[in-house]
């Protein structure tokens, strides 16, 4: 299939335009999806364009004129209907999060790729290879969120939705000759369920990178750094990152500071951001040395220390692994991730003699036995 057969997509700005394509597009087979959203420009991320592709139309969807996409739920939550979708745990989860839309009969083409054994599965990558088509990759990070939307970036975005459907044929066809169409069905399935996970109420350091390591004192420092930052990336309806740097507040809650020349030579505090934030670094920094309460202590979950029977076992369930993979050619986390190995482990055969609950049943139809077999050896 080639560009010329895809006509030039309409743009879908009012909710009458768009339940006239959602019930044109209701008698299609298969329907390929994709989105644009502005994480990376906006404190609250929020979808910004929704790209649909059928074998010989696009459209694309504003949200931002059109904030009423009930007209393509049912296309998304039809079991009749294929949904394909290129890295779809995104586009799932904010969809959810942003129009209670769920999907159902989800087709997840690089999963697709995942378990034909593909070393590059990124969607430009895969489009290059297999019909020699090159993604502007300039757009990948823009501001979605912007008006108007440029022919440029439409150019972009209908691209990825456009050959969705001819590679989801490709695949489909190469995974029916290996026996592992199933095998991506059921992943597809447990990825259509995923949800945004709600924010806690817990303190910010938790999800903060090396704040398991660090000490009470430096911990009630970078708590106040991270509210500052959080407040002004809200003020300012910008990602919290984009207003400093985690290396820069890592600094500042190890350093100290107490007076404006402490913060020189801070990683990524230049002196437009010290002139813009110097005092109130500071305030923050002396919130934190004089915060009432008890210090802060990071919550770490208690591990459970393998014995060296466990450990033996491990060692003899990864190297099966990587025999298996490699005889496959997948990589080994696919085939059985680590979580899956530990558990087996240290539990090894339940009181039946059989194996767990936790493989997935085409993991089950294709190793469970070998895999059972192996426990029975090495337990």
């Amino acid at each position: 299939m080639n560009d010329k057969q895809i006509t030039m997509p309409e743009v879908i700005t009012s909710t009458a335009a768009l339940q006239r394509a959602a019930e044109r597009m209701s008698h299609e087979p298969v329907l390929a999806f994709d989105l644009e959203a502005d994480s990376m420009h906006h404190y609250q991320e929020k979808v910004c364009l929704v790209q649909i592709s059928t074998s010989t139309e696009s459209v694309m969807v504003d949200p931002l004129a059109c904030p009423d996409l009930a007209p393509i739920a049912p296309l998304l939550a039809d079991p009749a209907i294929r949904k394909i979708f290129h890295g779809a745990d995104y586009d799932v989860r904010s969809l959810h999060r942003d129009f209670g839309i769920e999907i159902h009969n989800l087709f997840d083409t690089m999963i697709a790729c995942q378990f034909l054994g593909e070393t590059e599965v990124g969607l430009a990558a895969v489009l290059k290879k297999r019909f020699g088509v090159d993604l502007d990759k300039r757009f990948q990070q823009a501001d979605w969120s912007r008006r108007p939307l440029s022919a440029e970036m439409l150019d972009y975005a209908v691209k990825d939705t456009s050959l969705l459907i001819p590679l989801y044929r490709q695949l489909e066809i190469e995974l029916q000759a290996k026996g592992r169409l199933a095998w991506v069905l059921e992943e597809c399935e447990l990825l259509s369920r995923v949800r945004v996970a709600e924010r806690g109420e817990g303190p910010l350091f938790i999800r903060f990178k090396g704040a398991s390591r660090m000490a009470p004192p430096v911990l009630a420092i970078l708590e106040e750094l991270l509210r500052f930052r959080d407040a002004e990336a809200q003020r300012r309806d910008l990602p919290p990152f984009k207003v400093l740097g985690a290396e820069s507040l890592r600094e500042i809650a190890e350093r100290r500071p107490m007076a404006i020349p402490d913060l020189g030579g801070i990683t990524g505090l230049s002196p437009r951001l010290l002139d813009r934030y110097g005092r109130q670094l500071l305030e923050a920094v002396a919130r934190g040395v004089s915060s009432k309460g008890g210090l802060p202590v990071f919550p770490h979950t208690s591990r459970h220390k393998r014995t060296p029977e466990q450990e033996a076992r491990l060692k003899k369930l990864k190297a099966w692994r990587e025999a298996k993979a490699d005889g496959l050619g997948v990589a080994p986390g696919l085939l059985a991730n680590n979580a899956l190995l530990e558990g087996l482990a240290e539990g090894g055969l339940g009181d039946d003699r059989e194996l767990s609950p936790g493989l997935k049943e085409w993991q089950r139809n294709l190793f469970g036995s070998e895999l059972e077999t192996l426990l029975h050896r090495i337990s």
